[in-house]
């Protein structure tokens, strides 16, 4: 009898202890679950860009705030979304490292979205598409598109698509020198001032500059057809999808048209 006893008592701790053990995996779960719903509403966030991108992102001659296509569309997504942004002007070729370790929240420069970007960083789905396109100065007529760069000295944005584009020409033996620099208008007048002989940079961006600064014309085919995107850190999904939420609603209830009169027609 003593014997039964004791294996009772026994075996009714263990059934104790595994009833505590599946207390503490259910909340986990519920731990696990909460996390996975984070809800981004209410906070606020930074925006990293560089100013120098018309008319996706430059500074407003009156105000002396950052503006442009990108930047409008972004507080138009986080106003639907119900977060807030502060936009902080950075380097471009630093944009993606800062977004990858957390030192900003989201990347909103004109950024393509490149395989080599997403191996460091998320992408939102592409709100833009725009392509790479060669300038030369209005007077050029030697220069008529790509076949014709053979030679040629080029300007590019650094860490940009353009600038990867006229690398690789030059390891390939066409271009002969590739500068680059940080900021766009920078490489536009230094093509218009005669340092190089072309530029190799994104389409809207580089008519932008045409419409503004003359002199300068583009040649030849588009080169590269790149989609922009919101960049965010890997595996931050809340955002990302409040992103892309916002990006579907403001694209149906019209805002996103009417960013698109403001900026390009």
């Amino acid at each position: 009898m003593k014997k039964f006893l004791v294996l009772l008592l026994a075996l009714s701790l263990v059934f104790a202890m595994t009833a505590c053990g599946g207390g503490s995996s259910e909340e986990a779960a519920d731990d696990s679950d909460a996390a996975a719903v984070e809800s981004v509403e209410g906070q606020t966030f930074k925006v990293s860009t560089e100013p120098t991108f018309p008319p996706f992102e430059f500074v407003d001659e009156e105000s002396g705030e950052i503006t442009g296509f990108d930047i409008d569309l972004i507080k138009a997504i986080a106003e639907d979304q119900g977060f807030s942004v502060e936009v902080e002007q950075m380097g471009f070729d630093a944009i993606v490292g800062a977004v990858q370790t957390g030192v900003t929240d989201i990347g909103a420069s004109g950024m393509s979205i490149t395989e080599e970007r997403l191996e460091t960083v998320d992408f939102s789905d592409p709100y833009i598409d725009a392509g790479l396109a060669i300038a030369v100065q209005e007077s050029n007529d030697e220069i008529t598109g790509e076949a014709d760069l053979q030679g040629k000295t080029c300007a590019v944005q650094l860490g940009t698509t353009g600038a990867s584009k006229a690398m690789e020409l030059q390891e390939q033996g066409v271009l002969t020198d590739v500068k680059t620099f940080n900021t766009v208008d920078v490489v536009m007048n230094e093509l218009k001032t005669g340092g190089v002989d072309c530029v190799i940079n994104d389409l809207p961006v580089t008519q932008a500059y045409i419409a503004k600064m003359g002199g300068i014309k583009v040649v030849g085919d588009t080169l590269v057809s790149d989609s922009y995107g919101f960049a965010v850190m890997k595996g931050n999904t809340a955002l990302l999808d409040a992103i892309n939420a916002g990006l579907e609603n403001v694209k149906a209830n019209g805002t996103y048209d009417e960013l698109i009169a403001k900026y390009f027609q």
